[in-house]
């Protein structure tokens, strides 16, 4: 009895899906449709192709790089990435040893990537998503200069290194 009634029950619930529609003119000219046929006008039964069902399919993983491997991050995620801002053909003088050095990079860093520079390869300062980073009482001399973009703890690009001569006001 319970397997009649649930069938019943899918049955009536199927029965609206598949009603006839009608097509007719009204009173005023107009074309009508309907699921009912209107008393004394003339309706014709509207043939309507199947219905539209779309099969759900198992998402598609992307394929492995050759990165995902190696747990290599990904390289060139940025098209530009360089220090600006600094001359290349004489000293740079500061005297207290800080100055400011800009950061072109493009496109313009995505989230949750950060800016972390380096002096003489060793990190400098706090990593930070503002493409200008001062660096504060810096020794004179030669140093080298470059701009990482990290992610957490993982480089994702680094920069060309560049050669910079520090000029500072010498106290005995």
């Amino acid at each position: 009895m319970g397997r009649t009634f649930i069938c019943l029950i899918l049955l009536l619930i199927a029965l609206p899906a598949s009603a006839q529609i009608y097509k007719y003119t009204d009173a005023e000219g107009n074309t009508a449709y309907s699921n009912q046929p209107p008393e004394g006008v003339q309706a014709q039964p509207v043939d309507l192709p199947p219905l539209n069902s779309v099969v759900p399919q198992a998402p598609v993983s992307p394929a492995p790089s050759a990165g995902a491997n190696s747990r290599e991050p990904p390289r060139n995620a940025y098209e530009i990435l360089e220090l600006a801002g600094l001359p290349t053909e004489e000293a740079l003088r500061a005297n207290n040893g800080t100055f400011t050095v800009n950061v072109l990079i493009k496109p313009r860093l995505q989230p949750p990537h950060l800016l972390r520079l380096l002096l003489d390869d060793e990190p400098y300062g706090q990593p930070s998503n503002v493409p200008s980073l001062q660096l504060v009482n810096v020794d004179r001399g030669e140093h080298r200069l470059a701009v990482q973009v990290i992610d957490g703890q993982t480089v994702i690009q680094q920069s060309p290194a560049v050669a910079l001569s520090v000029q500072r006001v010498h106290k005995p």
